[in-house]
């Protein structure tokens, strides 16, 4: 029996993905018929490719409006539990134009949010008792970080991030684990990350910010692990890469499978590049087959850097 993950998500999205077979021109009418809509937010991503790696992850967060609804809808069809805290303001849309010479995203800053919702959020992760919570993306306006670090302390559950450098370093509580990307971990430490190498002593660096383990996504270079004995470095798995919405999201949640399955952090890495492998071969966020991608996390190979 695997643990149980709760993720909140408070800056939640529709991923509108639009894919065009012509190159961006100023003035110009661009048209497709190729256009799809996700439920989407770092948090919710990664409920959904837990649900599909066998983990129970329910979702919450803050919704709002027709956007809101969307969400809502979408994650009973994907069989994700939902126990949001309504607000008055819109979620918001984020967009991704992928066309053949670039990758283009649109990001909406999203409603604001009063304090009595934030309440409201803590009071349902309480009620939930997770194994785990999630905390992920962006914090919509009239949220801080204080915020998180009242979820963090909320219960005995382990809590883990994926946000901004920025306010990774802002944090104040004890977390089992934060996922930075390359610039996120430049932000956060002020440190050069252009090798692995200095990726890794960065990573290092923020560790001792009060995170059990660090997990840093570096795009075509793989991903590090680095905890208080040991980094590890997996390179990137062999995939036909279609849209990269996701990758990090996928990581985490593949990272996140493995030690809810009682699994070492070493082999846990080994998912989470097996996991994000699969997901970027496939456009937006939606969930792609994850059949046999516990066997295929053996070909990832890891190494000291």
């Amino acid at each position: 029996m695997t643990d149980d993950v709760l993720t909140v998500t408070m800056n939640p999205a529709v991923d509108h993905t639009l894919r065009i077979d012509e190159p961006l021109t100023s003035g110009a009418v661009a048209r497709t018929d190729d256009a799809q809509f996700d439920a989407g937010g770092k948090g919710i991503n990664v409920s959904k490719y837990l649900t599909a790696l066998d983990v129970s992850a329910p979702a919450t967060g803050f919704l709002g409006g027709p956007f809101g609804r969307m969400i809502r809808t979408q994650l009973d069809d994907d069989g994700v539990p939902g126990e949001f805290v309504e607000i008055p303001d819109r979620t918001r849309l984020n967009t991704t134009v992928l066309s053949p010479d670039a990758e283009y995203k649109i990001n909406h800053d999203g409603p604001t949010v009063g304090d009595d919702a934030v309440s409201n959020l803590v009071e349902r992760v309480a009620a939930n008792d997770p194994d785990t919570v999630v905390v992920a993306g962006s914090l919509p306006v009239g949220v801080t970080t204080d915020a998180v670090d009242r979820i963090a302390r909320a219960g005995e559950w382990d809590t883990a991030v994926d946000m901004s450098g920025s306010f990774l370093t802002d944090l104040d509580a004890e977390y089992l684990v934060c996922k930075p990307n390359r610039e996120e971990l430049h932000e956060a430490t002020g440190l050069p990350v252009d090798t692995v190498s200095e990726c890794a002593a960065a990573a290092d660096e923020l560790r001792t910010c009060g995170f059990r383990y660090v997990v840093a996504s570096l795009g075509p270079d793989g991903a590090l692990l680095v905890s208080e004995s040991e980094t590890t470095h997996a390179p990137a798995a062999d995939a036909d890469v279609v849209d990269t919405v996701g990758a990090g999201d996928a990581l985490l949640s593949g990272f996140l499978a493995g030690l809810a399955r009682g699994e070492s952090e070493t082999v846990a890495l080994r998912t989470g590049v097996a996991v994000a492998a699969r997901v970027v071969a496939v456009s937006g966020t939606r969930v792609p087959d994850f059949d046999g991608v516990f066997d295929a996390r053996d070909a990832v190979d890891v190494s000291s850097p």
